[in-house]
């Protein structure tokens, strides 16, 4: 039947089940998935895990889906976000990206990961920085679960504004 009563005197119609490849493209308009992501998320909606690894095949062969892509994309995002090159390397593996497309992803960034640090603690602290060992202590560690290395911690928790 295509309609259902909905309440007294109304009728709405039933939208048709999706396919799988509509499913995935659902997801992927709202924003960038990893394949392995995005393979997950249709077998959780209860898409039989063939016809998910299909749908996310077909979206990949015709340029909707592209891991490196996506990879960038959230190398921008995260690290616009204030997370450090640890952090987004981790992120990515978690990803199913292997590991020379998440150095190619990494060498897309532009920035400067020192300075992303210091604006960090900047923020955080003032244009002044840390003042006094606590602070440093405090700053370093937001770097490190941030997932900035030992040198950038260092550099930015004993920033000098003329430097």
């Amino acid at each position: 039947m295509d309609e259902t009563d909905t309440g007294p005197g109304r009728r709405r119609r039933r939208r048709p089940e999706q396919t799988p490849v509509q499913r995935a493209l659902g997801l992927l308009v709202r924003r960038e998935h990893s394949r392995r992501e995005l393979g997950r998320k249709l077998v959780a909606k209860g898409i039989d895990p063939e016809q998910a690894q299909a749908a996310v095949d077909r979206l990949s062969s015709e340029g909707w889906q592209d891991d490196e892509r996506f990879a960038q994309s959230l190398v921008r995002s995260r690290a616009n976000t204030g997370y450090g090159p640890l952090h987004i390397r981790a992120e990515l593996g978690t990803h199913g990206l292997d590991s020379s497309a998440i150095a190619a992803a990494m060498d897309t960034f532009e920035g400067d990961w020192q300075e992303n640090a210091r604006d960090l603690v900047r923020r955080r602290f003032g244009d002044e920085g840390p003042l006094d060992l606590p602070q440093r202590r405090k700053a370093a560690d937001l770097l490190a679960r941030r997932g900035f290395d030992g040198d950038s911690i260092r550099r930015a928790t004993r920033y000098d504004p003329e430097d």
